[in-house]
């Protein structure tokens, strides 16, 4: 085992400057590997968060609108009368946990804090903004049973399911995790390919000892192991570095800069981001390994 582990050191201190370029392009790599898997689990957080609070709105005509429910006539008492009954009909009932209105004035009051400070807030009146019906439901799938209720009933303009425009905000979130996962591969391929060079530059440099070897009949497992042991030790350290680096996203990032300045959302957790480190040392071992067994496989046959 010490002979092993002197030809390991020796390979390293021979090569030294394209061991740390395997360990920068592993680290890196890795990184976003780690960037991804994050990212799809602080999807999955925010799905569960927001859709377990995503309400369904009716919102009822107004003066200006001109669609084929409205002919721009604001809704009437009669009308909203009507979508409360629905609402509170043996129908629905049993879908709906809960709902409130919001009028014009209450739209109005909202709009201004959301855009204040906004010069749309100066040319916008109250009867201009949609009354709405707010509607949560149960089960948020059920979305559907409101939309076909309300769709096309005189005085109700539209039905909007925030899940719809949830989808687009997570699809899109969704590709960005997938192009990390993209970029990280084609950096794993070329980790893959630096430590097979790295392999089969330190195989030459000690041509001599593997020729003596040989000749004292060593077997091709015992010439091999000092070799795949630097590429899984180079690719180790780039892994542990990537794992530290992805923890330290969550704590410094995520959780020290996100979860206090921008509160609207659940965040994923350091602990839940523990789940990484071990991932991706796992996949740097085991991609070294077959790099390097490949690189080493090839020399000696050579």
């Amino acid at each position: 085992m010490g002979l092993v582990l002197g030809e390991v050191w020796s390979g390293f201190r021979r090569n030294l400057s394209v061991v740390i370029s395997v360990v920068l392009v592993t680290f890196v790599s890795l990184t976003f590997v780690g960037a991804a898997i994050l990212m799809q689990l602080q999807i999955q957080q925010m799905k569960t968060f927001w859709f377990d609070r995503a309400q369904v709105a009716v919102y009822l005509c107004t003066d200006y609108d001109q669609s084929a429910t409205c002919s721009g006539t604001d809704a009437g008492e009669e009308e909203i009368a009507a979508v409360q009954a629905a609402l509170d009909s043996d129908t629905l009932a049993p879908y709906i946990d809960d709902s409130f209105f919001v009028d014009h004035d209450q739209a109005y009051e909202e709009f201004t804090k959301q855009f204040e400070g906004n010069p749309i807030v100066e040319i916008t009146r109250p009867e201009q903004l949609n009354q709405t019906f707010w509607i949560k439901l149960k089960d948020p799938s059920r979305s559907d049973i409101i939309q076909e209720t309300f769709a096309g009933i005189p005085g109700v303009q539209s039905v909007s399911d925030q899940r719809s425009l949830l989808d687009r905000i997570f699809l899109f979130l969704g590709v960005a995790s997938y192009t990390a996962i993209a970029i990280a591969g084609l950096m794993l391929i070329a980790a893959m390919l630096l430590i097979s060079t790295t392999i089969r530059l330190s195989a030459y440099s000690r041509r001599r000892e593997i020729g003596i070897m040989r000749l004292v009949g060593a077997s091709n497992r015992f010439i091999q192991t000092p070799f795949i042991l630097e590429g899984i030790i180079a690719a180790l350290i780039g892994a542990v570095l990537a794992s530290a680096a992805s923890v330290a996203i969550v704590k410094f990032f995520v959780q020290g800069f996100l979860a206090t300045e921008v509160p609207f959302t659940s965040y994923i957790t350091v602990e839940q981001s523990l789940v990484v480190p071990p991932i991706l040392i796992l996949v740097g071992v085991v991609l070294s390994a077959i790099a390097a067994k490949i690189a080493i496989t090839r020399y000696l046959r050579v």
